[in-house]
């Protein structure tokens, strides 16, 4: 079933519904306005003044720089078409056109990756600041346009910018956008010109939210304050190559010729190199652990560690030392989360689906493209979508591209051209590791030496406030990033170490090494695909992608293929990047070799006729020598997107575009089709229990918005997760204000329930564990014959909750659980629960709509939507178990490109075109978005012309 919908205004969908709702925004707005306006300046806000920055689509502009005449044609979504007749005037346009729709959000995005936020927030953003100043992304995309960058894409650069500084010539901050309306009341703050460096910059946003597993090292490494090395790897199992197939499934890396053989064989199967563990997924803790043992609690309860013996990383010892660790590493992981999230949700539960179908299983004959990349829900949307088209394709003109990039940067990073298209998921390969390091007055100890620091005095200005003077100091593995807290520094210099560690000298920090870091030519990789024509075109464009590492899909007219490209580190044998290593030890270091683009995995025209990638392993580790990650996804949505195509094709069907789109939808729940059998042989007890149980009987596994079905299982397994798991971690993973009496951190004698201690969660209800996804999936799946596992062992609740000893016996206690936890949140009467109610999407201005004043906050943010899908499902709703049920990260877009006739394809945007909040386009494509429907997307001349509503003429 298609999801309901509701807009916040009150009024049900629908073109009436939704012009009210913003009709009733704007008229609050005004009001507010004017109230300020008029206390703090003797000023009147009028409704043209809130209507100031609306772009002009109609007419004609003139713009110095132009070579020639431009026309610039919106569909009736606000959807920009660009025609232009040379390159440079084709990406002057596309800055202008983009800073006409989204330049506050273009602004935003480029004091964040400078670490300038303060200066248009003031010092409620001046720890963000420090922690960007510290890693420097706009040093590094300065060096990478300054030294990497080819002349070209540097004049396209150029070129963009130009476009965008003349958007914004003699305009007031209030004519440019409505936020600055709002800012101006407490600061004087005005937007500079725009630089070929702030696009470049944004590369490097994006790359850190997609950056890998540097929050997976910190809580394996947070884990062992509670947990032994045993109980950690139960929570990281292995990756289930067997059960869930690898992206590539077609040849292995060959040792005599050193490159990757789509064909080819290993000299042996002990594939033997220097990239370390060639583990596919979980812990490296490894070791012989205690069993579990003790208890854990349900919320306001008590319990214990699950392991009398403490684990510890190799770069540090017992006792004291652990204790600092991992206040250490808490503070860092707070300084991380802390880090404005770009696309992502700080690197937790990234995702993306994206699938191609070659034209043999298709009804055209062609191949047939998919994409949905899985992003935190945002406002306006991260991505924009446009077409650029030359006029003529000649040497002085080389671009007919459409598809979806990003405000403030110029190019298409994920569509179709006149002879190709491409998708992109999150790889998940490695790039990141942590160091600690080892302090020592003005320098850091390496290979027994002390070495001094590289130093660097950056000023923070503030609005409204004085300017604030860090010292960023960077070791030979990345700057410290540990710097950025108080509590670090202090904890650095009282934190002991054992007999084998060097010296404690001034304490020690923790260091990042990335390669994002290090200047690179992504921004030439998208250039280069946006012109590609074929297979050995994208290849070549593919390895100038070096950060962030993400699948690339493929498909021309005849052909389909994968490849993944990234700047990947072959690190020390034995050091697999899972948990921080000591810095002053030389053998950790990184070996300064990368894996080749001809060492990497690839596919072209596989026999079996498909390609899936969704985050799942990329190669099986018994085919590959070098060490990817040791943090995949578990390959849960790939695997059910595999067997969709696999019941489509058997027999001979062929897919559709439509099929296609089906596909994206799919709600089913596959952590679903293993419990709910088990749960319902559980004898309930209770009447009110058991006629939710009933609820699960026939339930086809879809979470739809309007299943209660859906409702009740996903609170069973919310709190399975929080008994089983979520209440043995440490304090550091849990959420927020989640308290529970425990056993002391590092507690050796006999469980003595007057000795307990109340420790409350530290993380945010979107970053906590368990969070739900599909390696919580497996840990339940490898435990599920083991009924008398520690794990399933949690005390009595509140009132008469019942103990558990057993797994049923915890499922039953779950069950009761979460049928008071509905009542309470949904009412008595089951026949009112959906799932709807409960994953609910609302959608925030990313910067007044957060912390803004709530009548702000009301007229820039919009929502709530009620959807279907959920965690690990194709339909990637994401939601945080240990937090609640609430929607996090979604399907930022979603695009089916049809190779036999382009405009036959199909696209949508989470939001819309604009960022004006009062524009009828600002989220005119969330409804549809919602239910399931693509947008036709027209390409050739004709089709574009024929779904033109407004056109605009750029002239010099």
């Amino acid at each position: 079933m298609p999801p309901t919908t509701t807009a916040s205004s009150g009024q049900q969908p629908g073109k009436s519904g939704r012009k009210k709702g913003r009709r009733a925004r704007l008229i609050v707005l005004v009001l507010v306005l004017a109230l300020v306006g008029a206390v703090a300046y003797g000023g009147y806000w009028s409704v043209s003044t809130v209507r100031a920055s609306f772009p002009q689509t109609k007419g004609s502009v003139e713009l110095q720089g132009l070579s020639g005449p431009v026309d610039v044609k919106r569909d009736s979504y606000g959807i920009p078409q660009i025609y232009a007749s040379s390159d440079e005037d084709l990406f002057m346009a596309q800055g202008y056109v983009q800073a006409q729709d989204r330049f506050y959000e273009m602004d935003v995005r480029r004091h964040l990756t400078a670490g300038r936020l303060s200066e248009m927030f003031g010092k409620g953003t001046v720890d963000d600041d420090e922690a960007l100043r510290t890693m420097g992304w706009d040093r590094v995309a300065k060096k990478e346009y300054d030294t990497k960058l080819s002349a070209s894409t540097k004049k396209y650069l150029q070129a963009y910018s130009k476009g965008v500084n003349a958007y914004l010539k003699g305009k007031s901050g209030k004519q440019i956008s409505l936020e600055y309306a709002a800012l101006g009341f407490v600061n004087d703050y005005k937007p500079e010109q725009w630089t070929p460096v702030d696009s470049v910059a944004w590369l490097k946003a994006m790359a850190w939210d997609l950056r890998g597993n540097v929050k997976d090292e910190i809580d394996r490494a947070l884990m062992t304050s509670r947990l032994g090395p045993k109980q950690i790897a139960d929570l990281y199992p292995q990756y289930p190559y067997s059960r869930n197939k690898a992206i590539v499934q077609e040849g292995q890396y060959n040792e005599l010729t050193g490159t990757f053989e789509q064909n080819g064989s290993s000299k042996d199967n002990g594939l033997s190199g220097s990239g370390g563990s060639t583990s596919g997924s979980g812990t490296s803790t490894g070791g012989t652990g205690t069993s579990t043992g003790g208890t854990g609690t349900s919320t306001g309860g008590t319990g214990t560690s699950l392991g009398g013996t403490t684990g510890t990383s190799s770069s540090v010892g017992a006792g004291t030392a652990a204790s600092a660790l991992q206040s250490q590493l808490s503070g860092l992981s707070e300084v991380l989360d802390n880090v404005p999230t770009a696309v992502g949700v700080n690197g937790q539960g990234i995702g993306s689906n994206s699938w191609v179908v070659a034209g043999e299983h298709t009804i055209t004959g062609h191949p047939l493209l998919a994409n949905d990349p899985h992003l935190s829900a945002s406002l306006p949307s991260v991505w924009y979508q446009m077409g650029l088209h030359c006029r003529s394709l000649s040497s002085k003109c080389q671009y007919d591209v459409t598809g979806y990039t990003f405000a403030g940067m110029p190019g298409v990073v994920i569509g179709h051209n006149g002879k190709i298209a491409w998708g992109m998921t999150n790889s998940g390969v490695d790039v990141t590791d942590l160091y600690l390091e080892k302090l020592s007055g003005d320098g850091y100890l390496y290979d027994g030496k002390t070495v001094p620091f590289t130093t660097r005095e950056e000023t923070i200005k503030v609005a409204g406030g004085a300017s604030k003077k860090i010292v960023v100091r960077e070791t030979n593995n990345g700057p410290l990033l540990s710097d950025r807290s108080d509590e670090l520094v202090n904890v650095g210099r009282k934190a002991t170490v054992d007999n084998a560690a060097p010296d404690r000298g001034d304490g020690y920090g923790v260091a990042l090494r990335w390669t994002a870091l290090d200047p690179g030519t992504t921004m030439d990789a998208v250039f280069a695909m946006d012109k590609a024509s074929n297979w050995s075109d994208f290849r070549a464009a593919a390895a100038l992608f070096d950060v962030p590492s993400q699948n690339l899909v493929y498909a021309d007219a005849t052909n389909i293929g994968y490849t993944l490209p990234g700047r990947i580190p072959i690190r020390a044998k034995g050091d697999d990047g899972s948990l921080p290593a000591p810095g002053w030890d030389p053998k950790y270091r990184w070996t300064g070799k990368y894996i080749q683009q001809d060492e990497l995995p690839y596919e072209y025209n596989p026999s079996r006729g498909y390609i899936v990638t969704a985050n799942q392993a990329v190669v099986d580790k018994d085919k590959y020598p070098y060490t990817l990650t040791t943090d995949w996804g578990y390959g849960t949505r790939s695997q059910r997107i595999t067997d969709l195509i696999e019941q489509k094709i058997k027999g001979g069907g062929k897919i559709s575009t439509d099929d296609m789109r089906q596909m994206q939808l799919d709600n089913s729940s596959e952590i679903a089709k293993l419990l709910v059998p088990k749960l319902l042989k559980i004898d309930m007890d209770d009447k009110e229990v058991r006629q939710a149980q009933e609820l699960l009987e026939g339930w086809d596994y879809t979470q739809d918005a309007d299943s209660a079905a859906a409702a009740y299982f996903n609170a069973v397994w919310r709190n399975i997760l929080k008994l089983a798991f979520g209440n043995k971690l440490p304090k550091e993973l849990r959420v927020k204000g989640q308290c529970l009496w425990v056993d002391p951190v590092n507690s050796t004698g006999p469980a003595d329930e007057t000795q307990k201690v109340r420790e409350c969660g530290q993380r945010d209800a979107d970053e906590a564990q368990p969070d739900g996804g599909d390696r919580w999936f497996e840990v339940v799946r490898n435990l599920m014959n083991d009924q008398n596992s520690d794990w399933w062992k949690t005390p009595k609740g509140v009132g008469d909750r019942p103990a558990a000893t057993n797994r049923d016996e915890l499922f039953k206690r779950a069950m009761i659980d979460a049928r008071w936890e509905l009542t309470a949140k949904l009412g008595k009467d089951i026949d009112t629960w959906s799932w709807g109610r409960l994953h609910r999407l609302f959608l925030k201005n990313q910067t007044l709509g957060i912390e803004g004043p709530d009548i702000v906050q009301y007229a820039l943010n919009r929502g709530p939507w009620k959807l279907s899908g959920g965690e690990a499902t194709v339909n990637a709703t994401g939601w945080n178990a240990a937090g609640g049920y609430g929607v996090v990260w979604v399907p930022s877009m979603r695009m089916v490109v049809n190779l036999g006739d382009l405009d036959k394809s199909k696209w949508i945007n989470l939001t819309g075109a604009s960022g004006h909040a009062y524009s009828a386009h600002y989220t005119d494509q969330t409804g549809k978005w919602a239910k399931g429907e693509l947008l036709d997307w027209s390409f050739s001349d004709a089709a574009v012309d024929k779904s033109t509503s407004d056109t605009l003429v750029l002239k010099p």
